[in-house]
């Protein structure tokens, strides 16, 4: 029965991480895609209106 308890975690594991992905996989798109694309690229638009913060960095032509 040694091999049975050697073998059990690794199972359970593979289970697990297989759930996990398939959740990951699953959670992708669906119906709030379009909202949540929708506010990434308002943030971006902001960041970019927003210019610079800081001094350093950037280009200096």
């Amino acid at each position: 029965m040694d091999y049975l308890s050697a073998l059990i975690p690794p199972i359970v594991m593979a289970v697990a991480f297989i759930a996990l992905i398939k959740t990951i996989v699953k959670s992708q798109g669906g119906v709030n895609k379009a909202k949540e694309d929708a506010a990434v690229d308002a943030a971006l638009a902001r960041a970019e209106a927003s210019g610079p913060t800081s001094g350093s960095g950037g280009s200096t032509s």
